[in-house]
């Protein structure tokens, strides 16, 4: 299938944010995997100071390897090839555009968020991006023993047909993300969003199963080969985590059962493809919002509360 510029082989640049876009940590966890892997360097900046709200997104302190103590500003950054090897072969991402490949990362802002997207989107078109991959993830009613699902939409005409994905019909509040994506897609630089599903019961803790969900997204639209490095391990200790939490508590593990039986319905050969999108409809008027109204619970969107058994449950 022939990809839109941007999604195999062009310029590449990967977005995710802290905070509403952000549940489990799945998507940031994501993209610090990537520039990690990639050993990318920082390019471009936004000053904090325009965009932030200290009382709200606080600075922290952090000890330097040098034994120093440093103040650590939130803020947002775009990070692109350094253009030095990395160390480890076996750790390269590679495919086409692993070479360009860019990551924007940060704190989503308490203000001025239309300068905010036009400063970050200037920047990625002084760096030639030729397409944007934005990563979210939702607090959902997925369970924790199944794969998590990723749900890829895009407003742009030629990335639908050329991935063969969907265009959201969500109305309601949105986060950062969706901000950066009206305003790339203003300018031409096609826009394609994931967002992983996090079960809500554990809302509290990283997800590194649902990292892995997202990173297995952007290969399959992009070409790319990211290793894991202990991320499956990782996932794998979660998961029994999340089981023993689930067997001192009769009522959680019923729960789940029940999760896991809706999951596997949709999932059975038999289940057409538009049924699976009616079940996303039906899940997204249920909780009232949509992929961005919830994360991780912080911010001025609808909050998911942690796992509580109910009476009569």
């Amino acid at each position: 299938m022939k990809q839109p510029a941007g999604f195999e082989g062009g310029r590449l640049l990967v977005v995710a944010f802290e905070g509403w876009n952000d549940a489990g940590e799945a998507a940031t966890g994501a993209a610090k995997l990537l520039i990690d892997r990639l050993g990318l360097v920082e390019i471009a900046a936004v000053d904090p100071e325009l965009y932030f709200d200290y009382q709200f997104t606080r600075p922290t302190v952090a000890v330097g390897d040098d034994g120093a103590r440093r103040i650590e500003w939130p803020g947002a950054a775009i990070l692109g090839p350094s253009g030095m090897p990395t160390s480890n072969d076996e750790e390269r991402v590679t495919g086409p555009g692993a070479d360009s490949l860019h990551v924007l990362i940060g704190a989503e802002p308490a203000r001025s968020w239309k300068g905010f997207a036009a400063e970050l989107v200037d920047a990625a078109l002084t760096a030639d991006i030729e397409g944007i991959v934005l990563l979210g993830a939702m607090l959902a009613d997925a369970p924790h023993t199944r794969p998590l699902s990723v749900f890829a939409s895009s407003e742009n005409a030629e990335v639908r047909r050329a991935l063969g994905v969907d265009r959201s019909s969500y109305e309601g509040p949105v986060g950062i993300l969706s901000v950066i994506a009206d305003q790339a897609e203003r300018v031409g630089i096609p826009t394609v969003s994931l967002w992983a599903s996090v079960p809500h019961y554990v809302h509290n803790a990283p997800s590194p199963k649902a990292v892995l969900a997202l990173l297995g997204k952007v290969e399959e639209l992009t070409g790319l080969s990211i290793p894991r490095g202990n991320l499956e391990a990782e996932a794998k200790a979660w998961e029994a985590g999340v089981d023993a939490l689930a067997s001192d508590d009769e009522d959680m593990a019923g729960y789940i059962t029940q999760l896991e039986q809706a999951r596997d319905a949709v999932d059975a050969p038999e289940a057409s493809g538009e049924a699976i999108a009616q079940e996303f409809e039906r899940y997204l008027r249920r909780r009232g919002d949509g992929p961005e109204g919830r994360a991780d619970g912080r911010g001025d969107g609808p909050r998911d509360e942690p796992w509580r058994p109910r009476d009569g449950a």
